[in-house]
């Protein structure tokens, strides 16, 4: 993937950005170009892993199981992605002739070498005259990254800030033998495009959709419930709690309190992290993917009787960066039986307007996947907020947002 190229307007655009999102890098902006800044960001968000091997590898010990057992067929069934342009040539043709086995579990180390499997480290060392997986850990763009299948289903040329849906975390996760069977059948439970990123700090399970890390630009509140008031508070979140990289995080509004290693290997990744993904733009709907006419008499709906614009406002179509809203102003919730509210688990404990550029792109919607299509989110709100639309209006409305 080659770069956009970076105008002068554009450095001072970044660091404005990394400015009003309350984040102060750790180097000189000034003396560092928006262009580098956002490569450096690239490198950090596929293949930086904050020193996170202790937890894959040393705790969970997902080595073993991916070279013993998880070969590329099993991989790509879980939602794994082969970056396409990592392979070379030869591989590219033995993929093809058949001469390459995708049943074999040394086939997916041999990829982990190349550095062809999206969101996976591994390192690997030969012994015995064979290469073995001796290490592994993941990146943000396991979960935040897929590719466009260019080659194969699952393989192909990255999309870096898509949410990976057909990634399945849980069902990855409880291949450890470290795990016990309850905690195996939690996860499990989870099911592809889903993760509960608190479920191991609070013991709650309640899986959430996968988000988009793209389209962020210019909105301070990234996170569903709207916790920190910049992209690098989530990603350090993220990088430390979950992803078990490096570093400090503590949040006095829910008691989290997390610190790995004896050195820091997030704090100074961030700026640059940041500038990747608020680089990254959110993906116009493809040509012929939504009717024309209707999506323009949908927009009047969105505007009026939907009374989307209400909250859907601004030129990303959300007010999160002037207010988050109560439980009681969302369809989302209450959430399936037995599942706790995830804002109550949240700091803020209420939930920010989602913002809608590229939403056709990442269904199913709301917070924990609880509508299937575009056409379910109207109905949704249709009847949740006594809106009264008719049958054109909502069918218009749900074209007006697969649009966007």
């Amino acid at each position: 993937m080659r770069l956009q190229s970076t105008t002068t307007s554009s450095i001072a655009a970044i660091a404005a950005l990394l400015a009003a999102c309350g984040h102060a890098p750790s180097q000189d902006v000034a003396s560092v170009t928006a262009a580098d800044l956002i490569e450096q960001g690239r490198a950090t968000f596929r293949y930086e892993t904050f020193g996170d091997e202790t937890q894959w590898s040393d705790t969970l010990r997902m080595h073993e199981v991916i070279r013993s057992a998880v070969d590329p067929t099993t991989a790509l069934a879980v939602g794994l992605k082969v970056d396409s342009q990592a392979l070379p040539a030869e591989v590219v043709k033995g993929i093809r002739d058949g001469s390459i086995s995708l049943k074999s579990p040394a086939t997916t180390v041999a990829l982990l070498k190349m550095n062809a499997v999206v969101g996976l480290q591994g390192t690997v060392e030969t012994r015995d005259g064979k290469d073995t997986l001796t290490r592994v850990g993941v990146t943000c763009a396991l979960c935040h990254s897929t590719v466009d299948n260019s080659f194969a289903p699952g393989i192909g040329k990255r999309l870096d800030g898509w949410p990976n849906r057909d990634l399945d975390p849980g069902a990855i996760i409880a291949l450890s033998p470290a795990l016990s069977p309850a905690q195996k059948a939690i996860y499990k439970s989870w099911g592809k495009g889903k993760y509960d990123p608190r479920f191991n700090l609070d013991g709650k399970s309640g899986a959430q959709v996968i988000p988009p890390a793209y389209g962020l630009a210019s909105i301070h509140r990234v996170t569903t419930t709207g916790d920190g008031v910049n992209l690098a508070y989530w990603n350090r979140y993220v990088a430390v709690t979950q992803m078990g990289g490096h570093g400090t995080f503590v949040e006095s509004r829910t008691g989290v309190s997390v610190a790995h290693g004896s050195v820091d290997r997030v704090e100074g990744k961030l700026a640059a992290l940041q500038a990747y993904q608020l680089s990254l733009p959110a993906p116009a709907a493809p040509a012929g993917s939504f009717n024309v006419a209707a999506a323009q008499r949908g927009k009047l709906v969105f505007e009026g009787a939907g009374k989307c614009a209400t909250c859907h406002s601004g030129e990303q179509f959300t007010d999160a960066n002037q207010r988050l809203h109560a439980v009681s102003d969302v369809v989302s919730e209450p959430e399936a039986a037995g599942v706790p509210s995830y804002a109550s688990r949240s700091a803020t404990r209420t939930y920010r307007t989602s913002p809608l550029r590229g939403i056709w792109q990442h269904a199913p919607y709301f917070h924990n996947g609880s509508a299937a299509t575009l056409e379910d989110v109207v109905s949704a709100y249709d009847k949740r907020k006594s809106l009264g639309l008719t049958a054109q209006q909502s069918g218009d409305l749900a074209q007006y947002l697969k649009s966007l």
